[in-house]
């Protein structure tokens, strides 16, 4: 059995095969939890969260009861547990997503759960329905494990760094359409919009917000990376004194990035990476004028 080593080598190539199909079938349980949860604010009834074995959904209110759907990337399995005691257990192994997906909902049946949700992928290019997608089909258990134990470094510091706010935020929380780790501070005021935004978006970006977060890398950033960024975006945050120096803003994406190696490899992981996400929130709070002192914890450093 594997235990928790701190920050993994990630290296995209290595893994790019069992990313994409991990990626799809992430969406695949996702859609399950969307579709039976209560709506929550910014669609926060949507992600998956960090577990001592891997990424799960949390508890899902089902007939009086509730169920959860955990990914171990420890013993590489897909378990079903509801609260009545009964649960399900699939391989995690090579297989497409076609299959998974049929496992999975014929899993559910049969525990009772009815539900039906939208197979299309979301925030993909050239999405292919769950059900029609055999060229996704790749699984190493090493890779799945150490994608894991990287999250489970970065939702540490993410949710230490969490605690310094007093104000709202998210929870550290994997969003399996974008397939990242993030967490947002909210300054307290409605963002001003344009009529054009689409409704998603909107209710996504309708308050102010600083967020981080680390995605593994996909072909057009090879590599797996932290990222900032302000949404609205306060004129001069593209020129934020941001640590490490390391650090850099893409231009392109509208955020500041810092490569997951930089972090892995430094004297202090915990250090550089917090370091990153208080200098990147002082350039968004500073420039968007929001009123620190109301909302950070005065004892978290």
């Amino acid at each position: 059995m594997a235990t928790p080593s701190p920050w993994p080598e990630l290296p995209y190539e290595d893994w790019a095969p069992t990313l994409d199909t991990l990626h799809m079938w992430t969406q695949v349980v996702g859609k399950v939890r969307l579709a039976l949860s209560p709506y929550t604010n910014h669609f926060w009834q949507v992600p998956l969260y960090v577990s001592a074995r891997g990424l799960t959904t949390t508890a899902i209110p089902h007939r009086g009861g509730n169920f959860e759907i955990e990914f171990d990337l420890v013993s590489h399995g897909l378990r079903i547990t509801l609260s009545d005691g009964r649960t399900q257990r699939l391989g995690l192994r090579p297989k497409s997503v076609a299959a998974f997906y049929a496992e999975v909902m014929e899993a559910l049946k049969g525990l009772g759960i009815d539900v039906h949700i939208w197979t299309m992928p979301q925030e993909v290019p050239d999405p292919v329905p769950f059900e029609k997608d055999e060229a996704n089909a790749s699984y190493d258990p090493e890779a799945a494990n150490r994608f894991w134990l990287a999250l489970v470094c970065v939702d540490a510091v993410f949710k230490e760094f969490r605690g310094r706010f007093i104000g709202k935020s998210s929870p550290v929380h994997f969003f399996w359409g974008s397939f990242d780790l993030a967490v947002t501070r909210f300054s307290g005021r409605r963002a001003n919009l344009a009529a054009s935004v689409d409704p998603v978006t909107r209710e996504a970006y309708s308050h102010e917000v600083s967020s981080v977060g680390w995605w593994p890398g996909d072909r057009s950033i090879p590599y797996p990376c932290f990222y900032s960024y302000a949404a609205p975006e306060p004129k001069g945050f593209d020129q934020s004194p941001v640590r490490p120096a390391a650090a850099y803003y893409n231009t392109a994406m509208s955020q500041f990035h810092l490569k997951y190696d930089d972090v892995r490899r430094a004297a202090d992981s915990r250090a550089t990476l917090l370091d990153f996400c208080q200098s990147t929130y002082e350039g968004a709070a500073n420039l968007g004028g929001w009123d620190r002192a109301a909302l950070e914890h005065s004892a978290a450093y």
